[in-house]
């Protein structure tokens, strides 16, 4: 822990019965504490887990800066408990993955309300009174397949002309999709390094007065409201705290594929030594890098003069 930068990003890992607690530096991408449990943490048990690592930072004479977490409702409480006013940002990536799912869950509404509007009309051939029937039933259905197969325009991050085009005719005679496209472009001018959070939060709240002007937008987009998207705008007053809780996933995603070699590893016994020798990887990390170069420089030889 000689270079703990003060940034930490926390997470959980669920592999079966057991649920493994991580801290890792969100710097150095260094894992610095776990601990595995035999069932689902409860907030007792998480304030505990902080606690003991806060004793550890405490007897190096180290302190929290900033965390950062994904939008689990137990770290708040216990992160408060243990450090107090320490700023809390929520992963930036958790964020907008709940408001796309959000926008897609009120495209996939009006997709059901134009199936309704649809006519219904018998088997067999059309008879001529029924044709313009029939024609605005195709009408629909075209309409509504196209919202479907081109449903990722209204949660991209950037459009290009042709696509800003292709919004424009997929969504005419329909407003409310074009205003949910533009509010998508709102939500991700919010995570705008170039301003700072206080002007973070005052488009936040000019979004949300827009978002509440559409009665049917505004149910879908629920999560809009919720105090996750204000502590998601944390890392805008400091440029060392990363936005994303991208560290920990990292060393997660290598346990995963740990385990997906090594399937046998699923007792909570080669759990724990599994990740204790992960962490003593790492630590032997700078040394191992330090014996390779030297290996490299003995087997180049002496520099040739020219």
């Amino acid at each position: 822990m000689a270079d703990f930068s003060g940034y930490l990003t926390a997470d959980e890992l669920y592999d079966g019965p057991y649920c493994i607690l991580s801290l890792v530096d969100n710097r150095t991408f260094k894992r610095l504490f776990y601990q595995v449990l035999r069932h689902d943490p409860t907030s007792a048990e998480l304030i505990g887990f902080f606690q003991r690592f806060q004793a550890v930072l405490a007897a190096r004479q180290l302190r929290v800066r900033a965390i950062t977490t994904d939008g689990a409702r137990m770290y708040p409480g216990a992160i408060q408990a243990v450090w107090g006013a320490v700023p809390h940002q929520i992963c930036e990536f958790h964020v907008l993955k709940d408001l796309s799912l959000a926008v897609l869950r009120a495209l996939a509404q009006v997709r059901r309300q134009l199936a309704a509007r649809r006519p219904k009309l018998g088997r067999g051939r059309v008879a001529a009174a029924n044709r313009k029937l029939f024609q605005q039933r195709q009408r629909l259905h075209a309409k509504s397949h196209d919202l479907y197969v081109q449903r990722y325009l209204f949660v991209q991050r950037e459009l290009s002309a042709s696509e800003q085009a292709r919004v424009q005719h997929i969504t005419r005679g329909l407003p409310q999709l074009r205003a949910l496209r533009e509010i998508m472009d709102e939500i991700y001018r919010l995570f705008d390094c170039r301003c700072r959070t206080q002007t973070a939060l005052a488009k936040l709240r000019r979004l949300r007065r827009r978002v509440q002007r559409f009665t049917q937008l505004s149910q879908s987009l629920k999560f809009l409201f919720t105090a996750q998207v204000e502590h998601a705008l944390t890392f805008l007053d400091d440029r060392l705290l990363a936005p994303t809780s991208n560290a920990v996933e990292r060393a997660n995603r290598r346990y995963r594929k740990m385990q997906k070699s090594v399937y046998r590893v699923r007792t909570y016994e080669h759990v724990v030594e599994r990740f204790a020798l992960d962490l003593f990887r790492e630590a032997a990390l700078p040394m191992r890098a330090g014996t390779l170069n030297l290996l490299h420089a003995a087997r180049a030889g002496p520099p040739t003069a020219r």
